[in-house]
């Protein structure tokens, strides 16, 4: 009698560096937009600089801690930026971008479930609809804080050690001063996620647009700066 040769099942398995970018960004969402959460419901306990700091503590922490296994990007604009520049391989963009955006999306939709629909899930959203105003200072945003990646993360005559300290204090500093404004995203996954929970659509595409573009500009300065990239 012929025994049937069985054939294996494939298992699903997500490479580590798209995980750590899933799990990454889904912190980031969950730590930040938390953050203007509790605010909301604790009548402003944490503060404006408080959420700031927030924000900018947990980039620091995370490009610690997972920086060594995706790169940290959590952000579709750095992704795209570091695949443009040549140090990010295009078969991995989509599937990091599709992490990061899945991250940010269960990281909003853990907080509906524990704190309510408060405070927009932390929603970005241009101050009384200027959408202009927001396109124009996310992108400069976007641009100062790919600009900072580019030179404390990448170029290798920075100080050693200190790109998680650099970036983590831009985030802090542009959510401090145009947090009020814009919402200083600067990172269409995370206003991706309180956009999808919360169906809140409002203005959103700008959040795509502005980041990428300035990410791209600061590539381009940033080239120029630094001979082509030969100096990395």
């Amino acid at each position: 009698m012929r025994l049937a040769k069985t054939v294996p099942k494939k298992s699903l398995k997500i490479r580590p560096e798209v995980l750590a970018e899933g799990i990454g960004t889904f912190i980031l969402v969950f730590a930040g937009t938390g953050a203007v959460m509790v605010n909301s419901i604790s009548d402003g306990a944490l503060t404006h600089l408080g959420i700031s700091f927030v924000f900018g503590a947990v980039v620091a922490a995370l490009i610690y801690t997972l920086g060594h296994i995706s790169q940290a990007h959590f952000n579709p604009a750095v992704t795209l930026a570091f695949w443009v520049s040549g140090f990010f391989p295009k078969k991995s963009v989509l599937s990091y971008i599709i992490a990061q955006c899945a991250g940010a999306v269960v990281a909003s939709g853990v907080l509906l479930i524990s704190l309510g629909k408060v405070a927009n899930l932390g929603a970005t959203l241009p101050l009384e609809g200027n959408w202009l105003q927001s396109l124009v200072l996310e992108t400069i945003l976007t641009f100062i804080l790919m600009f900072v990646i580019l030179g404390s993360g990448l170029d290798r005559r920075s100080p050693v050690g200190f790109a998680g300290i650099a970036i983590g204090l831009t985030v802090a500093l542009e959510a401090a001063f145009m947090g009020p404004i814009t919402g200083a995203s600067m990172n269409p996954a995370r206003s991706f996620g309180p956009a999808m929970v919360g169906m809140l659509w409002q203005h959103h595409w700008l959040y795509w647009v502005a980041p990428i573009f300035g990410a791209q500009l600061a590539v381009i300065v940033y080239r120029h700066l630094s001979n082509g990239f030969q100096d990395f």
